[in-house]
């Protein structure tokens, strides 16, 4: 049981590098002007499932990121045979397994409608706002796999750890229609939202200093909580390296390898912000904020 409790966790962490790295893969695409690479779908072109020399190097990339799907698919099927096994189908982790399962081919489906969109930018968002959905969830098996104590803490406390999440979440989404308003469309002939990139950025901007200061804030309420204390440092690291990528991108003119490096510190971000979302729960009897850290009780 103990080498099945392994693998599962083994699993599991398998499939949140893949779906985070699929945002990073499907950015090399985007930065590439490889979204057409392939102009239809599920087929490369009408006639084939793979593509044609005539499409050159764009072909390779779009294709190669479509085969991704089925390494996102092993890694997923992986950790809900893990999770049956182990836990088995009465388990909550069974359940988000299977929702991690499903939600993968539904991200395929809305990847082929961006191709037959011809890369719509508000379709390429919802694209990638699906993958950070799952690493989400992703990030939430693990917790569920690996600590079923979660903390209590206050509800002051956890109302800072949810609007940290949540504006996370906001900045994220505001970045898409940064992207969709810019340059880097994935194609020369890809439209765009035809918003102002100068107002859009300075909101996404602005939504981000709007991350950082909750993520202060909910820094000091559980600063003598340990073990939230250490967690809320790295989601601070992570945020404060994401908005430095962000700014540098911004006054170098959105060159390609800073904005692939901007894609990496998101799905940084979106894990970090995730997990003392998952590893805390609202507590009336837990300590009030700055007190030292209560023992854990089982939640989950």
């Amino acid at each position: 049981m103990v080498d099945g409790e392994r693998a599962l966790r083994v699993w599991l962490w398998a499939s949140l590098v893949c779906n985070m790295g699929i945002i990073v893969t499907g950015a090399v695409v985007r930065l590439t002007s490889s979204g057409l690479g392939c102009p239809t779908w599920p087929k490369c072109s009408e006639d084939s499932y793979v593509p044609h020399e005539a499409y050159g190097i764009n072909g390779v990339i779009e294709f190669g990121n479509r085969l991704l799907t089925f390494v996102l698919i092993i890694a997923a099927l992986g950790a809900f045979i893990a999770a049956w096994r182990n836990r088995g189908v009465r388990s909550r982790l069974w359940w988000i397994t299977l929702g991690i399962g499903i939600g993968i081919p539904f991200q395929g489906v809305i990847g082929g409608i961006t191709v037959l969109t011809q890369l719509n930018p508000f379709v390429v968002a919802l694209h990638l706002l699906l993958s950070v959905a799952l690493i989400v969830i992703c990030v939430w098996s693990i917790q569920v796999a690996s600590r079923p104590d979660r903390i209590p803490v206050a509800p002051l406390q956890k109302a800072a750890v949810i609007a940290t999440f949540v504006a996370s979440m906001l900045a994220i989404w505001v970045g898409t229609v940064v992207t969709g308003s810019g340059p880097h469309a994935g194609d020369l002939k890809a439209v765009r939202t035809g918003f102002d990139i100068e107002a859009v950025a300075r909101l996404h901007g602005l939504s981000a200093w709007l991350v950082v200061a909750l993520t202060l804030v909910t820094l000091w309420l559980v600063r003598r909580n340990a073990e939230l204390r250490k967690v809320m440092l790295i989601v601070l690291g992570t945020v404060l390296l994401q908005g430095a990528i962000g700014y540098i991108q911004y006054f170098l003119g959105v060159p390609a390898v800073i904005v692939a490096l901007h894609m990496v510190g998101l799905s940084l971000l979106t894990a970090a912000v995730s997990w003392p979302l998952v590893i805390t729960s609202r507590s009336t009897h837990a300590d009030q904020p700055g007190a030292d850290a209560p023992t854990a009780v089982r939640a989950s």
